[in-house]
């Protein structure tokens, strides 16, 4: 298996994705971030790691959140734009 720095590997025995730091004959350095927020640093031997293969359904979600955001951002300024128009009527009228 050719890993290279920035390749998302997992644990053949299962756990969270590692980001490949550093490779050399028979182990890599994997990088990954812990539920707290810390990042771990680990040397791993090669025979105990494999590709992570990231799921359609998985990209979809993320690209589906992105363009909720978007969407949600997009309603709050037309939201804030029409409350100022109402306002500067009040003071008119």
């Amino acid at each position: 298996m050719d890993l290279k720095p920035g390749d998302v590997v997992i644990l053949k025995s299962g756990g969270h994705p590692l980001t490949v730091a550093e490779v050399s004959e028979d182990t890599i350095v994997c990088l990954w971030m812990g539920g707290e927020g810390d990042l771990f640093r680990e040397t791993l031997p090669l025979a105990v790691l494999e590709l992570a293969e990231l799921e359609a359904a998985d990209e979809a979600d993320e690209e589906g959140e992105e363009e909720d955001e978007e969407e949600d951002e997009e309603e709050e300024d037309d939201d804030e734009e029409a409350d100022h128009k109402s306002r500067k009527k009040g003071k008119v009228a």
